[in-house]
């Protein structure tokens, strides 16, 4: 992987050393020249470079560096849809078929696909890395260039036959180069979602587990990260998964994605209308002295000509529609796969958002628990209060000034403390029967 870094890292030009030495070095006057300009980022602002790694079908990899206009123009993209690959703007997971490329916006995986290669914008995260290896790895073990490279417009034919072959083969192991592209990003998207799942699992149940034993600020604070951190990482694997089911969907956009067939079918398209030109421009017998009367009908090349365009593109319209309802199936098992997998990890996620909502109800059923108790010992508190209170009252009317004989009597003190408590006993039972009777509390 450190070899890969060095590998993928740009190279330092050397007109950035001797610009900088121009700059440092002092004039005729002793200041130095360009003082307070930086030539370099005012070049950068204005041409826009950013570095890419492009990966050819053959598996070999490259630094290069390209201005936004020149991608556009190289992908067929519209600004937008370059702006969802900028690292600097936060955007949701987008999969984007176009006429002849691909946009990937999965996690950190930010690509554009192409017929014959893969441009990712370069980074040194271990994902980015780890998925220009295993596109190499795949692109090499496969073989795929071997079907896709061919030049000469004597090899039109044989490629678009050799094309038909390979998209007649049904076999789930063979597919064309973008979808083996979009296949590694695809699965390290779904790697990386499902580790941080795991992860979050990892951290979630003990904690969860030490809360429902002990109640403390610190342990609800740690649940309310978690809680965030769920509902963050629950979005962005939803919106992944929506992504691919928007994409199953829509057979329309599925066809988009064929790029190699599209491709091909344009160059068989190229040279047979270079071989119609030809034939048409020597052959039919007519001479090119001969005088052609405005009025009359177009000559028989002309017909030829207009007849055989006509019919191949009829054709060629039957074809793609058959083959474009047969070869969906393929990128239809393909997202399918990926999207059990992903379907898997949101499950997870879902459990584990429902193990947090249980939690969180024993954690209130037991507080409420507590509360209840709570206030049921202010209940029996307040009706202690209120018979002990009677001893007061007892208290404060015999403390009035007047006289009776009941003073006299030298055992009054005490029967007055008995008849007292006795009454205070009494009513606290009727209080207890009432609160029990009314189902107030369990007695």
């Amino acid at each position: 992987m450190a070899d890969l870094k060095e590998r993928l890292l740009p190279p330092r030009p050397s007109s950035t050393m001797n610009l900088r030495e121009t700059t440092s070095r002092p004039s005729a006057s002793g200041r130095p020249l360009f003082q307070g300009m930086d030539f370099l980022g005012l070049k950068k602002r204005g041409q826009g470079l950013r570095s890419w790694i492009r990966v050819d079908t053959s598996g070999n990899s490259q630094i290069i560096e390209v201005d936004k206009f020149t991608m556009m123009r190289r992908c067929d993209l519209p600004a937008r849809d370059l702006r969802l690959l900028d690292p600097l703007f936060v955007y949701p997971s987008t999969i984007l078929g176009r006429e002849k490329a691909i946009v990937v916006n999965l996690e950190q995986i930010r690509c554009i696909i192409t017929a014959d290669e893969v441009l990712l914008l370069n980074s040194l995260d271990n994902y980015v890395l780890q998925y220009v290896v295993e596109l190499q790895r795949r692109l090499t073990a496969a073989g795929v260039g071997e079907v896709w490279q061919s030049d000469g417009p004597n090899l039109g034919r044989s490629r678009s036959r050799s094309f038909e072959n390979s998209f007649g083969n049904t076999s789930p192991d063979y597919l064309p180069f973008e979808f083996r592209a979009l296949e590694v990003a695809l699965e390290s998207a779904c790697a990386f979602l499902d580790a941080q799942a795991a992860e979050l699992e990892i951290e979630a149940y003990p904690l969860l587990d030490e809360l429902t034993s002990k109640i403390s600020t610190l342990n609800l604070e740690r649940a309310r990260r978690l809680k965030s951190r769920l509902v963050a990482l629950t979005r962005r694997v939803q919106k992944v998964r929506d992504e691919i089911e928007q994409l199953m969907d829509d057979d329309g956009d599925m066809a988009e994605m064929y790029l190699s067939e599209k491709k091909i079918r344009m160059e068989s398209s190229f040279y047979g209308d270079q071989s119609l030109m030809g034939y048409s421009s020597t052959g039919g017998g007519l001479s090119a002295s001969a005088p052609v009367s405005p009025v009359s009908s177009p000559p028989d090349g002309r017909k030829l000509e207009k007849s055989l365009s006509i019919a191949r593109s009829r054709q060629e319209s039957m074809k793609s529609s058959d083959s474009t309802t047969e070869n969906i199936e393929e990128l239809e098992m393909l997202l399918e796969a990926y999207f059990v997998v992903i379907d898997s990890t949101l499950n997870k996620l879902t459990s584990l958002k429902e193990y947090i909502d249980d939690t969180e109800d024993f954690i209130n059923i037991q507080l409420d628990n507590v509360r209840n108790q709570l206030i049921q010992f202010e209940l029996l508190l307040t009706t202690a209060t209120f018979v002990v209170a009677i001893f007061g009252v007892v208290a404060g009317v015999f403390g009035m000034n007047f006289e009776i004989s009941l003073f006299d009597e030298p055992d009054a003190f005490k029967w007055v403390l008995v008849i007292t408590g006795i009454c205070g006993v009494i009513i606290f039972c009727l209080f207890l029967w009432f609160f029990k009777y009314r189902r107030l509390m369990p007695l």
